[in-house]
């Protein structure tokens, strides 16, 4: 195993069976009262934290909420943080004891809402799982990717194996997209999503295996607080979309990796905050995608490349609004499509 990176915390340690004495142990000396403290409040603070964004998310909120019992055994610290939800879903959560409601006044967009909850965790709750609230973990799926963590010091984030309400594996671990990739599975990816530019982007596997990944979903993704910190968080000038891949990004130009750890499982139900206006999400997809590739590649020998993308978002956007959902490899599951 390669060593933890400088400043990583320790993990909830798994539980183990005790180990057969090996005779008489000399006697333990005792701590000193400060360090004594000290050692408990730390014992008593770790917790791993647990963020949602909310924007009237339904039913599909106290799912989430009930499935995390069954996908740890650590205590966890949870924190919902609301961007103006009016359908009473967070108002009944905020009557579980174990939840903190953090109400931001506006709609702070995804990354401005996960960076808000991410704020006001407690200060020993690391790593940070984020997720979404239309999402269901399932049994021991958190203390999976706890374990895919202690594997790989190396890894700033570690994500599960997501499908759909149907059981279909949704692609959420897949190479950071290069401009002309970037272009060609905007073009065609919603009416050809067995082109090539596509396919290499999604990474699609017949077996889902252990892997490093360019990005991970966010939809849910377990991230360490101080890897996340280090890079400022999500970049909150992503309203909608591609925050995550602008996240998987700026985590690999600091060092850290991207693990796909496909034996932690949830499912991403599927809610209606987004389905609500599916044109305007698209709308907000594409605007992100171009503002993320262009942004990458913007070197003025690059334009005719960049307008090729402009072109080719335009036209799925159309066809996008025509139908009032983007189809095939261009799917857009409330708010994790590209």
């Amino acid at each position: 195993m390669t060593d933890p990176a400088p400043g990583t915390p320790p993990l909830p340690a798994e539980s183990a069976e005790p180990a057969e004495p090996a005779g008489p142990a000399a006697p333990a000396e005792p701590a000193a009262p400060a360090e004594a403290a000290e050692l408990a409040e730390s014992a008593a603070t770790r917790r791993v934290g647990v963020v949602t964004v909310t924007y009237s998310p339904g039913e599909t909120l106290a799912a989430l909420l009930d499935s995390l019992s069954a996908a740890s055994t650590v205590p966890l610290a949870v924190v919902i943080s609301d961007n103006g939800s009016d359908d009473g879903s967070v108002e009944a959560a905020e009557r579980r004891p174990d939840v903190t409601v953090v109400h931001n006044g506006r709609n702070l967009g995804y990354g401005g809402g996960v960076n808000a909850g991410v704020g006001a965790l407690p200060a020993g709750a690391d790593p940070v799982l984020i997720v979404n609230p239309d999402v269901v973990l399932g049994p021991g799926a958190l203390d999976e990717l706890l374990a895919g963590l202690r594997r790989h010091p190396e890894a700033g984030a570690v994500g599960p194996l997501i499908t759909t309400a149907d059981g279909v594996v949704y692609p959420s671990a897949r190479q950071l997209p290069s401009l002309g990739a970037g272009a060609g599975h905007a073009l065609l990816g919603w009416c050809w999503p067995g082109n090539p530019w596509t396919k290499t982007y999604r990474q699609d596997h017949a077996e889902p295996v252990e892997r490093k990944a360019g990005w991970l979903s966010g939809s849910c993704l377990l991230v360490r607080r101080n890897a996340f910190a280090e890079i400022g968080g999500f970049d909150d000038d992503y309203f909608m979309y591609f925050e995550d891949v602008d996240l998987g990004d700026r985590l690999a130009r600091a060092g850290w990796v991207s693990m796909y750890v496909p034996s932690a499982s949830v499912t991403h139900l599927g809610g209606h905050a987004a389905s609500r206006d599916r044109t305007a999400m698209s709308r907000a997809h594409h605007a992100s995608a171009y503002r993320y590739l262009s942004g990458r590649y913007a070197r003025p020998w690059q334009a005719p490349v960049r307008w090729a993308l402009r072109l080719a978002l335009a036209v799925r956007a159309a066809a996008a609004s025509r139908s009032a959902k983007v189809a095939g490899g261009a799917e857009l599951p409330d708010r994790r499509p590209s």
